[in-house]
């Protein structure tokens, strides 16, 4: 089951190491680590998710962006994939039915056939405007209101937010329903990533 909290993205292109960045992350009370290295080649990649599981072991969980192969290899708690990856279940044939697969959406469409496909949470975004993704297309920012249809959409399935999310704007949403709220430039990019990793899970909290 995919925890409530803060969803921490390590980057390949941040700038910084991946694995300090996981350290940080875990030491800022991350419920989930993503390892996403686009730009890695297989035998690193690899590398440095089996040291990040590691790091993770016992205090977060680790998903691995994109590569199946790679989450099984190394031990991860699964996998988050892209709407142009794998196909789910191809993912859950590689990775069995323990593992934590979860998928990006961005539309009405997406959210039904990530549900079709039997994820076990469904990335939503962007709830606003981001740059993170660097040159790749993405739609018009969702908005508050776009981010609760989507989680009365998914009903029971878990929503991660992400997209232009800060320490300051996840403070409000957990009230609209989302299990947890994803970052990549605001954490990776931060004087201080452990910092502002405490910042935002403090920040986002439970709904009283």
């Amino acid at each position: 089951m995919l925890p409530h909290g803060v969803y921490a993205i390590v980057d390949g292109s941040a700038g910084k190491p991946p694995l300090e960045l996981v350290g940080a992350f875990v030491r800022g009370g991350a419920a989930v680590v993503q390892l996403r290295l686009k730009d890695a080649a297989a035998g690193e990649f690899l590398r440095v998710a089996r040291e990040a599981r590691k790091l993770t072991a016992g205090k977060a969980l680790l998903l691995i962006n994109d590569r199946p192969d790679v989450a099984k290899l190394a031990e991860a708690d699964g996998v988050h994939l892209g709407q142009d990856d794998l196909p789910v279940e191809a993912a859950r044939a590689i990775l069995g039915p323990k593992a934590l697969i979860g998928l990006s959406t961005h539309s009405d469409a997406e959210i039904d056939g990530a549900l079709a496909a039997g994820v076990d949470y469904i990335g939503f975004g962007p709830v606003f405007a981001t740059r993170s993704k660097g040159d790749a297309p993405l739609p018009p920012p969702h908005g508050i209101r776009g981010l609760y249809a989507a989680v009365k959409r998914a009903g029971k399935t878990p929503v991660v937010a992400i997209g232009g999310i800060t320490a300051a704007s996840s403070q409000h949403l957990a009230w609209w329903g989302v299990r947890g709220v994803a970052a990549i430039a605001e954490l990776c990019n931060a004087p201080s990533p452990e910092q502002r990793t405490r910042e935002m899970v403090e920040a986002f909290g439970y709904p009283q």
